[in-house]
């Protein structure tokens, strides 16, 4: 074999090797950092259109995917052509005319999403505004790599390595987001930096056509002989290897949702899981591996076992352990999945094919967590799911026999029959109940155990990783009856609290969005008018300040509410009063209008008609100098909508005031500090902002601590405010830069709260 590949490679020079592998691997990695840096940068520019909600990272996701298949599709064909120049050519032209729809914009006549819908039209706005240059870059990797087969090179017969080289750029795209580009260059200095790549790629990939046209032909022989007698991939293979892709490609879009709903729909944690998944196919195809394929399947199952605990115990507190958990049982996860894929990985002459099956396979993947899932489940399943699956892409093992089949079968089954039963009724519940935690980690970690000492098979594995994991569904964290609804904007938790359903609480995600106390400490039912409670109780920062503007002008207040959450504001309003709702998920409209959940709108607002569609665009066409309060209280779990944070936004707000009014925006979050970006773009607007925080010391009765801002045109206008020193008038921070809808820093958000120790 060495002395085939040495003739092979005789005809080139050394110095013309070199050249081969410096410019392919160039045009590889470029194309790699320009294919992985516009997923951020385009959704970054979609965000604002659907409220900034998580769920259009999925559907991005679903996009990129599908179209990777095509552009792998697309090269497969094209080297089917024996002609080496007209492949170049074909090509060539396609980036060509690609380039011709640059810089990135969103086309024309999507400016506004639909009333429904939202995912196929976000999938459509993709298609029509990126879709022909994401689909020429989507085409390169395999399309490259079968040039540089082709050129003669001594690496020709395993060019793999390239596929890491692709890999490395797309992990530095997206680090470099977050880190550099986002916080540092505006929207559009990002887009023409982008574009300008795009111009450089061309000129590479032309060099790799010139240097692949002056090669010498590869005997067909030593093409032969240098891929040895392996014959074609068997149908079998070729299904595992979808299946094998599909896993963490699913496990990818649902660990970013998870992630995301409690933090920010940014590019920040976007790119987080996706740079630790492009990180697993850099390590499985280096010729060396730094992390051995056996360690990670040793290691897999610890990895589903932690993800097990960490769903059971929640961990939303604590940012690192909500952060670091997830993604280090994930990229153990897909190390073991990718890794199976490297080791089953065929001869180059079948490299696009692979390619194919690998596309195809992320594909069913992210259509599964990205659009099969949001509209199946009313909850996030598909993580669980993909878990339990996970344990199928592990190597066969040796079993323990059909009679061993059988019986674990039964005690599967006997076992989740105890915890159905247990659940309704009898004295068993209230252990299940008090030692969830326990129980789903003592699953957890057995099946571990049984998965790396004992010759368990993968499927009776996959049994008990999902009894454990339907441990961490069947028991709520609160020991109370959960409802559930789920739209494209997230799932909504409506937990009726024990004893007695004593309190009904509004979560998404892991944030409490409002609670309505239905039941007295005495037993009795709470009658009359329901209390506002949880960040809207009149002595907290928002009914402070509605009392204050409301005493201020001496009259009944015009006011606007961004945000309906459990419709709790309802009860702020008085007599004579007009209060308008703006909401951008129509799932939250009937949840806060159904009285089996909660009382605040039948009782004390009946009339409402919710404005429906995301606040940005909606409120705009409100008329001018109107409102006496406007009230931005737009969450989605501890997720901000970012676009509605920045100065351009403000400046819309403050044209909605009346001449004496103010904007209160509820900035409470654990993970970013908000204050300084709301008091920067008032200040940028000429307004004036006071500051409240004050530690309620009622969280038992769901009364919470808020952060609250309040800005205005003069100081006379926040009225008795201004005597109470819980509220602190404050300037705009000396360096930091002001938010804008072509720039925003969620990092420096995370920094300063983390910094601040809060």
């Amino acid at each position: 074999m060495t002395s085939v590949l040495s003739a092979a490679a005789s005809p080139i020079s050394g110095s013309r090797n070199r050249l081969v592998l410096v410019v392919y691997t160039a045009a590889i990695f470029t194309s790699a950092l320009l294919l992985f840096s516009v997923q951020p940068l385009f959704t970054k520019m979609v965000l604002p259109r659907l409220g900034g909600s998580p769920a259009v990272w999925s559907v991005a996701m679903v996009f990129f995917q599908s179209l990777l298949l095509g552009g792998y599709a697309y090269a497969h064909f094209l080297m089917t052509i024996k002609n080496r120049a007209i492949p170049i050519v074909i090509h060539l032209c396609l980036l060509f005319v690609a380039l011709l729809t640059l810089p990135l914009s969103i086309a024309s006549g999507w400016g506004e999403p639909p009333s429904s819908g939202y995912a196929f039209w976000l999938l459509g706005l993709f298609v029509v505004s990126i879709g022909l240059p994401f689909f020429a870059l989507a085409a390169n990797n395999p399309m490259l790599q079968a040039w540089f087969v082709r050129t003669g090179h001594p690496g020709a017969p395993d060019p793999y390595f390239l596929y890491a080289s692709s890999n490395i750029g797309s992990f530095l795209a997206l680090l470099s987001y977050p880190l550099l580009l986002e916080p540092l260059f505006t929207l559009r200095t990002q887009n023409l930096i982008w574009t300008s790549g795009y111009g450089l790629l061309i000129v590479l990939i032309a060099a790799c056509g010139i240097l692949l046209v002056r090669s010498p032909p590869v005997p067909a022989e030593i093409a032969d002989a240098s891929d040895g007698d392996e014959p074609a991939p068997s149908l079998m293979l070729r299904g595992r290897w979808i299946f094998l892709a599909a896993v963490p490609s699913g496990l990818l879009i649902a660990v970013t949702a998870h992630i995301s709903t409690d933090v920010a729909a940014a590019p920040l944690l976007w790119v987080l899981p996706l740079s630790l998944y492009l990180l697993t196919w850099v390590l499985v195809f280096q010729p060396r591996s730094l992390l051995p394929h056996a360690w990670m399947l040793f290691l897999q199952p610890f990895a589903i076992a932690g993800v097990m605990i960490l769903l059971a115990i929640g961990g939303e507190q604590n940012l690192l352990l909500t952060l670091g958990g997830h993604q280090l049982c994930f990229f153990i996860i897909a190390m073991a999945c990718h890794g199976e894929l490297a080791r089953t990985r065929p001869a180059a002459k079948y490299l696009t094919g692979f390619y194919v099956a690998l596309s195809f396979g992320g594909m069913i993947g992210g259509l599964f967590a990205g659009l099969v899932a949001p509209f199946t489940f009313s909850w996030i399943a598909e993580y669980p799911i993909l878990l339990a699956l996970a344990m199928l892409c592990r190597p066969p093992r040796t079993s323990a026999g059909s009679m061993g089949n059988w019986i674990w079968l039964i005690v599967i089954v006997a076992v989740a029959a105890i915890i159905a039963i247990s659940y309704r009724a009898g004295p068993a519940a209230k252990f299940f109940e008090d030692y969830r935690v326990w129980v789903a980690g003592i699953v957890a970690v057995v099946a571990a155990l049984l998965a790396v000492g004992l010759k368990i098979d993968r499927y009776r594995l996959t049994l008990l990783v999902a009894l454990g994991l339907v441990l961490t569904r069947v028991y709520p964290i609160d020991h109370g009856r959960t409802f559930t609804v789920r739209s494209f904007f997230g799932v909504h938790k409506i937990v009726v609290t024990q004893p007695r359903g004593q309190y009904h609480v509004l979560m998404h995600g892991t944030t409490i969005h409002g609670a309505e106390k239905f039941i007295n400490d005495d037993g009795t039912p709470v009658t009359g008018r329901p209390e506002p409670i949880s960040y809207y109780h009149k002595d907290g920062g928002i009914g402070l300040a509605i009392d204050a503007i409301r005493q201020h002008k001496g009259a009944p207040l015009r006011v606007a509410v961004i945000g309906l959450g459990a419709g709790t504001l309802a009860c702020q309003s008085q007599p004579g009063e007009t209060w308008k709702f703006f909401e951008i998920d129509q799932s939250m409209v009937d949840t806060a209008r159904d009285p089996k959940y909660f009382t605040f709108i039948q009782a004390c607002e009946p009339d409402m008609k919710p404005v429906i569609g995301d606040a940005r665009l909606t409120f705009a066409r409100e008329p001018d100098g109107i409102y006496d309060l406007i009230i931005v209280d737009a969450y989605s779990s501890d997720a901000i909508p970012v676009h509605l944070a920045t100065e351009e936004a403000m400046a819309i707000y403050k044209s909605k005031l009346a001449p004496h009014g103010a904007v209160l925006v509820h900035v409470s979050n654990r993970h970013l500090e908000l204050a300084s970006v709301i008091v920067g773009i008032a200040e940028e607007n000429d307004l004036k902002s006071w500051v409240f925080y004050e530690d309620s010391g009622r969280d038992d009765e769901y009364i919470y601590t808020t952060d609250v801002v309040i800005s205005v045109r003069e100081d006379a206008d926040i009225g008795k405010l201004a005597a109470d020193d819980r509220w602190e008038q404050t300037d705009a921070t000396e360096g930091q830069r002001v938010w804008t809808d072509d720039y925003s820093n969620v990092l420096g958000a995370v920094w300063r709260r983390l910094r601040d120790g809060e």
